[in-house]
């Protein structure tokens, strides 16, 4: 079996344990109405599930530093089916707040494991598509997965879903175990070291761009399927519709943004793309009691949304590019921590103003996104300046 179709397989095996994650966004109601508990209260399994990625991989992933990699793959799935059997089996929100979590820490350990066992298979050439292949099996979980997720809810019963992704992550397991070669170990990073690159304010201030894009963005997401249900009035097929297009356009702009980062710069698409994104989010409150309206609008938030993901990973590389991995992983952990910050804010919203308050929120925390951008932008302009001018006396004076 070539190279190529292995890095395939573990972007299928990505897309599973993606929709594990993304999944709750899309069911939340239902989740909130079988265990007894408000919306606003169900959304904190999305905090809970961020939270324990953020902070859980890095630990976990310097503990197992050592161990061959395909057994790491194995083990983070056996630990991913456990967590899925918890959701399943046992009652009540308590168990399902320690299913999140051992679904974040088994997902954070294969995807970045994952990642770093595809860059291996590939050719020297190859290492940037292969791991685009990968993250775009883990976005496709909110492309297909949630949508069909909440198809499945409606029809039968939310629990079957993580009981299939359950049964199929076994399946995963003698798919990885057969196909994926003994891959070496890797040399632990220490944490300090992953650290010291918050030292520099100007990385601190391109990861808060991060943090405030995606806290925005989850204020809203996070609680999408109760909003076009209860304040649009939009149908259960009207929902997994939404949902759908929702994902399709999240893809597209994703496409586009990394276009957009050749042919118009990182300022004109990071920018543009946030202040779209907050308008979006602003229209879908306007416009909020419409689902004719709303469906475009819908498309246009993801799709405005998106286009920033390709284009802050490009700025945040360019940064430090001597130390990639431990940017993106970085990067990473900022993202899980908005996503958390966004469906906790999200919920007390929902719950001590109304749903609808929701966009608006999270258009201000995209809108100070934007903001963050420019700044920091300036501060990149200013440093390269600065850098530039002790070269060019230098120059200067060579040539006298």
């Amino acid at each position: 079996m070539s190279n190529a179709w292995k890095i395939y397989m573990l972007a299928v095996v990505s897309f599973l344990v993606g929709t594990s994650e993304f999944i709750i966004a899309g069911i939340l109601d239902k989740v909130a109405g079988d265990i007894g508990v408000t919306v606003s209260a169900a959304g904190q399994l999305i905090t809970v599930f961020s939270l324990a990625y953020a902070f859980g991989t890095p630990v976990l992933m310097a503990i197992t530093s050592r161990l061959e990699r395909r057994k790491l793959l194995i083990y983070s799935l056996a630990v991913f089916v456990l967590g899925n059997a918890v959701a399943v089996l046992l009652p009540g929100f308590e168990f399902l707040i320690a299913s999140r979590i051992v679904l974040a820490l088994s997902t954070g350990v294969f995807v970045v494991t994952a990642l770093t066992v595809a860059s291996k298979l590939a050719p020297p050439d190859k290492k940037g598509s292969a791991i685009a292949t990968l993250v775009m099996g883990f976005s496709t979980s909110l492309i297909v997965g949630v949508p069909l997720g909440r198809v499945i809810a409606s029809v039968y019963n939310w629990k079957l879903i993580f009981g299939g992704i359950g049964v199929l992550a076994l399946f995963a397991i003698l798919a990885v175990s057969l196909v994926i070669p003994k891959t070496g170990s890797e040399e632990p990073v220490p944490l300090r070291k992953q650290l010291a690159l918050l030292k520099e304010s100007r990385i601190v201030v391109a990861l808060a761009i991060t943090f405030f894009w995606i806290a925005g963005y989850s204020i809203a997401y996070t609680y999408i399927s109760p909003f076009l249900l209860t304040v649009t009035g939009m149908s259960e097929k009207g929902v997994s519709i939404g949902l759908f297009a929702f994902g399709i356009a999240s893809l597209i702009g994703s496409k586009l943004g990394g276009y957009g980062t050749d042919k118009w710069g990182v300022p004109r698409t990071l920018i543009g793309g946030m202040l779209m994104h907050a308008a979006a989010l602003v229209l879908l409150s306007l416009a909020a009691h419409s689902p004719a309206a709303v469906f475009p609008i819908l498309m246009l938030w993801a799709f405005s949304a998106w286009s920033s993901g390709p284009t802050q990973q490009y700025y945040l590389l360019s940064l430090a590019p001597e130390a990639s991995g431990i940017m993106l992983s970085l990067n990473t952990s900022v993202l899980q921590l908005a996503m958390a910050a966004g469906a906790g804010i999200g919920g007390v919203v929902a719950e001590q103003a109304s749903l609808t308050s929701i966009s608006w929120i999270g258009a201000a925390g995209v809108a100070i996104a934007a903001a963050t951008a420019a700044v920091s932008l300036g501060l990149t302009r200013s440093r390269s300046r600065s850098l530039r001018k002790p070269q060019e006396k230098s120059l200067r004076k060579a040539g006298a």
